[in-house]
């Protein structure tokens, strides 16, 4: 557009650039307006539209501002190729485009930016297909369709490529669309709802490139896959297919691309064919296991020029040394992620003399980076991080001046940064993060030696960094700064006019004061992340309130001293932590605007007031609601409306008063409700039940009354696994048949540890980026004691219905519960004998039965509770002898105290007959104990809390220990405990 002119010498504007007349009319035929740099609307009144006889129109690459597609397109009813994509178009697309009959080409895809989208829904999909018979191409990646395919689309007899990834797309997808005589392409990755299978595919199909990864295709491959003979790109990763992948797919061999991925009903065995396909180029795989024959057999993929298998299993005598690899001297990249290689790096690589690309990172490769690996000459990006790599930085790194990106973060890394780390003059990515690297470090060094340096992350190492003032006038322009515990005591100066950056993480570091004002202007527009937590910061410098980065989308200012009323930031933020400082005042109104908004954390301030109303309907996309620990009054908003992502809300420790808003239930995707703490009036809410995946329910100390209820279905609270209603006015018999549906503790599957946490990650961005993970958290009692869970995983169990009015017997149906550990039913008024079919939960690890009117013995059954170590029945009217044996020979006298009628064991009252004999000894016992221990110590293990396990039976030295070891931290119960009506007040 602008080598266009329109003085005398130059007015025939089919001249121009990018403009096509026929020669006999004059006509304007073909518009190229590619990457034009054309920004704004489209006035329907542009001259642009007097073009009738335009038969191809290319807008590609372009800026409109999020406007919508002109109507006035149908002005163009010759066209014959259109090409709107990535230009910013959003909005309905206009019937009048679907109207353009002629049409042979329509590519109006990556018209998508956070909530600015296209959409094709009132006119949908079915129109078009029913409109655009001469379709060829048909190109809508990232239009927002969010329907059924129609089985018209099938009858698109001339269509070769159909593209139709992100689109939203549901319900199954037709198969005849797989037998379009003339389908070259068909691309339906990322549409999470789309079912479908693969049908026998006939030898006459021109199918080259087929893309399903992402889908909800299920099914069998077929063996018939081999008569796609001229496919030659197959990508069936993360879908539901079922059964072996066929032998057959070694005939392919045409295939140059494949990407495959196990697990989920698909078998993790690869045929050993897959070495027959001579053809290929790239092979990315993950989740399958990887024997000695199978490995022998890549070894003959020996035009293999890329190779990525990740989360997966090699066995065998090859699997140390990678020998294999020997014959793909072809090989330029080469990925290794998430594959449990467990030597040191494999010597197999070092004969790769053309990699350019390494990644062996999240394994558990041990020693010492080896010298040979920087022989690699053509090496420029290196990835080690995640491992056990010991020992030093080798000097010889030096020698890989091509080095661009280097990645050693989260290792065992020691001593001090090589001088010859300084030569790597064309680096543009260092990470060093997570090391035990130690000395102090001239950041100058850094900001010099590297002048092609984009990303540098020396954060949580043994460092301190010594920072000068540095003129940052002429300094490289950062991309990513992360200086995490690196011992600053105030904003390095070298950020001044770092406009540029993306990630900015200062974290955990001894920063007072203010933050400044230069800071603001630090990627205004470029911003995407930014971490200050940790430090001692007070507020932003001239009391802002309104935060000027305008594409920021995570801040976290948890945990330092913030003062004054909620800044809010710009309305691009999908991540606002905030919690843990002195914020006063009310939440600001504006905080409706951010309708993007995925995790609000305002936890443990001073905030006051009343909820705003638009707190459960601003953002669809809020996932996360953490406002607890505040001064909030007033009633829950009752705007909680349809198709949210809430999974997580924490209101507790506030001042809330009236009902839990039943609007909640519209919140299908809830899996933490926390209301504990409040002035709540209620009874229980038993429709919060219809929500499918709600794991953990507190509703604590407020004044619930009144009896629970039977379960609506047999469905109701099924994957409920923590629940504490303690400290209400609950009475009535225990909710026996809710135990009956409460499935996830019905079992324990300790060998798959997950955790309750959300992504941070925005739509589009991969997990790989700096966002990171929110790890729910919480507190639950113990014997008086509330202890936070830094991280919640699927091992730990509660039920918590201490301190109500619960009269009649303990139920039976709660021995089902077999992976139940937690379980405090203490000051209430059951009545009865204590069952001994509570010995069938084997996973309990505290049991508190205290200050209740339970009579009876003590069944002898529960002493073999092996994982038992908290057990309490003070404070009831239980006669006779106390068992004997294993973990009953640990517990203390306050365990059994106020029971005039029990003798023995820790109590200085004997038994008049006999003892309780102990229960026959196993003779694995001691065995069987250790192996427990080590089964929760494991199960537990990264900084998980090791549920109820640290009872008052340990000593305090023990305690300390697996407080330290388990990041447990006791807090005082602020409450008082009630005691059971037939004995006296202590």
């Amino acid at each position: 557009v602008a080598s266009w002119k329109l003085d005398e010498k130059d007015r025939d504007c089919c001249s121009w650039d990018g403009v096509k007349c026929n020669e006999d009319t004059g006509h304007v035929v073909e518009l190229d307006l590619a990457s034009s740099c054309l920004y704004g609307s489209i006035n329907s009144t542009s001259s642009l539209f007097q073009l009738v006889h335009l038969q191809r129109l290319s807008l590609f690459d372009n800026n409109f501002n999020f406007s919508e597609i002109p109507s006035e397109i149908l002005n163009f009813s010759r066209l014959t190729h259109l090409n709107l994509s990535e230009s910013y178009f959003s909005g309905q697309i206009p019937a009048e485009l679907l109207e353009l009959s002629n049409l042979e080409v329509l590519d109006l895809s990556f018209n998508n930016f956070d909530n600015f989208f296209l959409k094709l829904q009132k006119p949908g999909l079915a129109t078009l297909a029913e409109n655009l018979t001469n379709l060829k191409v048909l190109n809508l990646i990232n239009v927002h369709i969010s329907s059924t395919v129609p089985h018209t689309l099938a009858n698109l007899s001339s269509l070769r490529i159909l593209s139709l990834s992100g689109c939203g797309l549901q319900g199954e997808f037709p198969p005849g669309i797989f037998q379009l005589p003339n389908l070259q392409f068909l691309g339906l990755v990322y549409n999470g709802d789309l079912t479908g299978y693969l049908p026998q595919f006939q030898k006459s199909s021109p199918l080259e490139d087929l893309r399903l990864s992402a889908t909800r295709f299920s099914g069998k491959i077929p063996d018939s896959i081999e008569n796609l003979q001229s496919l030659s790109y197959l990508d069936i990763r993360e879908c539901s297919f079922k059964g072996k992948i066929p032998s057959s797919l070694g005939n392919l061999t045409k295939l140059e691309n494949l990407y495959l991925s196990g697990g989920n009903g698909f078998s993790n065995e690869l045929p050993t064919s897959i070495g027959n396909l001579a053809s290929l180029n790239t092979l990315e795989i993950s989740s399958f296991n990887f024997p000695g024959t199978l490995q022998a057999s890549l070894g003959n993929l020996t035009q293999l020029d890329s190779l990525t298998i990740s989360d997966s299993n090699f066995s065998g005598p090859m699997s140390s040394s990678l020998s294999w690899l020997t014959n793909l001297n072809q090989l330029t990249s080469l990925n290794f992620p998430y594959c449990n290689l467990n030597s040191e790096i494999p010597f197999g690589i070092s004969n790769l003399t053309q990699l350019t690309d390494l990644d062996l990172s999240e394994n558990q490769l041990t020693g010492p980076i080896p010298y040979w690996l920087m022989n690699l000459k053509k090496l420029s990006f290196l990835d080690l991080g995640f491992n056990q790599l010991s020992d030093h930085i080798p000097v010889e790194i030096s020698n890989r001046t091509q080095l661009q990106y280097l990645q050693l973060s989260s290792n065992q890394l020691e001593g001090s940064v090589p001088s010859s780390i300084f030569e790597l003059r064309n680096l543009e990515r260092l990470d060093l993060s997570f090391n035990n690297l130690s000395g102090t470090v001239d950041l100058n060094m850094f900001l010099l030696s590297f002048k092609r340096l984009r990303a540098l992350v020396l954060s949580s190492n043994k460092m301190s960094l010594l920072t000068r003032t540095t003129s940052s006038t002429n300094m490289q322009k950062f991309k990513i700064i992360g200086l995490r515990s690196c011992n600053l005591s105030e904003f390095p100066s070298f950020l001044h006019n770092q406009d540029q950056l993306m990630s900015l993480d200062l974290s955990s570091n001894k920063i007072d004061g203010k933050i400044p004002e230069w800071l603001f202007s630090a990627g205004t527009n470029s911003l995407e992340y930014l971490n200050l937590s940790y430090n001692r910061l007070m507020d932003f410098e001239h009391n802002l309130r309104v935060l000027p980065w305008n594409y920021l989308r995570a801040l976290d200012l948890r945990f330092n001293k913030l003062q004054g009323p909620l800044p809010i930031p710009s309305a691009s933020i999908f991540s606002y932590l905030i919690s843990n400082n002195q914020l006063t005042g009310e939440i600001p109104p504006s905080i409706c605007s951010l309708n993007g908004l995925h995790a609000l954390d305002l936890s443990h301030n001073n905030l006051s007031g009343m909820l705003p109303e638009c707190l459960g309907n601003f953002s669809v996309e809020l996932s996360v609601l953490k406002l607890q620990s505040n001064n909030f009054q007033g009633s829950i908003p009752q705007t909680f409306t349809k198709g949210t992502n809430l999974a997580m809300i924490d209101l507790s420790n506030n001042s809330l008063r009236g009902r839990i808003p039943k609007s909640l239930a519209n919140c299908v995707k809830l899996k933490f409700v926390h209301l504990g703490n409040n002035q709540i009036t209620d009874v229980f809410p038993s429709w919060l039940g219809t929500l499918p995946e709600l794991e953990v329910l507190v509703l604590k100390s407020n004044n619930f009354h009144g009896e629970i209820k039977e379960p609506r279905t047999a469905f109701d609270f099924s994957k409920l696994r923590i629940i504490d209603l303690s400290h209400n006015r609950f009475g009535g018999i225990l909710p026996s048949k809710h135990f009956d549906c409460w499935n996830s503790m019905k079992y324990v599957n300790a060998s798959n540890l997950t955790y309750m946490h959300d992504t941070l990650n925005p739509r589009g961005y991969p997990v790989s980026t700096y966002f990171g993970f929110f790890d729910y958290s919480m507190t639950m009692s113990n014997k008086g004691t509330e202890l936070e869970y830094e991280k919640l995983s699927n091992l730990i169990t509660a039920i918590i219905l201490s301190n109500n009015s619960f009269v009649g017997e303990i139920p039976t149906s709660i021995a089902n519960l077999k992976g139940l550990r937690n379980l405090n039913l203490s000051n209430n008024n059951l009545q009865g004998r204590i069952p001994s079919s509570l010995s069938n939960l084997t996973a309990i690890e505290s049991m508190d039965l205290s200050s209740n009117m339970l009579s009876g013995n003590i069944p002898q059954q529960l002493s073999e509770l092996t994982f038992l170590a908290v057990f309490n029945v003070s404070d009831n009217l239980l006669t006779g002898p106390i068992p004997r044996g294993k973990q009953f020979d640990t517990f203390l006298k306050s365990s059994f105290d106020g029971n005039p009628g029990l003798c023995g064991g820790p109590l200085s009252k004997k038994c008049e007959n006999s003892e309780a004999s102990p229960p026959e000894e196993d003779p694995h016992s001691e065995s069987v104990f250790a192996f427990g221990w080590k089964t929760v110590l494991i199960g537990y293990a990264s900084g998980t809390v090791l549920g109820v396990v640290l009872g008052h039976s340990f000593s305090t030295r023990k305690y300390e220990w697996l407080a330290k070891t388990f990041r447990l931290q006791p807090k005082s119960n602020g409450r008082r405990r009630r005691v059971g009506r037939h004995r006296q007040l202590m």
